[in-house]
């Protein structure tokens, strides 16, 4: 009986049932003494899951090559509206990368609010865009150059500050650099990312953010989808406002062009 549990135990052991020398090692080892049945409630399995990082998007999807043309190797995509897209290279040094993405939320910007302007001023008065300026019925409440004296000293004033601040992260929002202090908070980015302030004073909906006892606490989540839907609309009006200026050097308007 000793003998045909011994052939048993050995033809268990063997590597074509055992699947190599290290289990056959095993089964060796528990030939020597008794077998013991290891408790199921003491054996103890670790799982490891590890997130799959995702992937780069890309300007062009359908294209698998194409070196840093198609996917740059220094844009990660960790910037809003990142699909890998520069083909001049102008963001190889992230300094450079860090002021582009600064220009292009401002030019953005301010390109959204003209060709809101357009469309409503034309509408309005029936006055091309291009014309308004030097139209004879046009209402000036200022001369021209009370309005670009004022122009000038709010702008420098405010853009001088946000210039400050790019070099100097949170230089601006200190009692001395406002004139009068109680709006020092007003200047505080209370999300801590470049361009994107928040706070009471910039965000006074609450799109991105609540206030709880005085305090803005930005949501991060809504923020990051804010941002995305902002620089794609950004990148629109910009590329309206250059169809624009070509319409308008053969005379034509974007409601003229739209047959309205």
């Amino acid at each position: 009986m000793a003998s045909t549990s011994g052939t048993v135990i050995n033809g268990l052991g063997s590597s074509f049932l055992c699947g190599g020398n290290r289990s056959q090692a095993l089964w060796g080892a528990s030939s020597i003494g008794p077998i013991v049945a290891t408790p199921a409630a003491t054996r103890k399995r670790k799982l490891i899951v590890v997130a799959a990082a995702p992937p780069k998007k890309s300007w062009l999807p359908a294209v698998k090559g194409g070196g840093n043309l198609v996917d740059p190797e220094w844009l990660d995509g960790s910037l809003p509206g990142d699909y890998g897209f520069d083909p001049l290279g102008l963001g190889k040094d992230p300094t450079f990368l860090k002021w582009y993405r600064e220009a292009e939320l401002i030019h953005g910007r301010w390109a959204m609010t003209a060709v809101v302007g357009i469309f409503i001023g034309q509408a309005w008065s029936g006055v091309p865009w291009f014309e308004a300026g030097a139209d004879p019925g046009a209402i000036a409440p200022f001369s021209f150059g009370s309005l670009l004296g004022t122009q000038l000293l709010l702008m420098g004033w405010v853009e001088s500050k946000r210039w400050v601040d790019f070099f100097n992260p949170k230089s601006q929002s200190v009692e001395w650099a406002t004139p009068w202090s109680k709006t020092a908070e007003n200047f505080a980015n209370a999300t801590g990312q470049q361009g994107y302030p928040g706070g009471k004073f910039f965000d006074p909906l609450g799109l991105a953010g609540t206030v709880q006892n005085g305090v803005y606490i930005p949501d991060y989540d809504k923020l990051e989808r804010l941002q995305l839907a902002e620089i794609k609309h950004a990148r629109i009006a910009m590329l309206a406002m250059l169809i624009f200026y070509f319409e308008a050097g053969q005379g034509k308007t974007p409601l003229g062009a739209l047959g309205l």
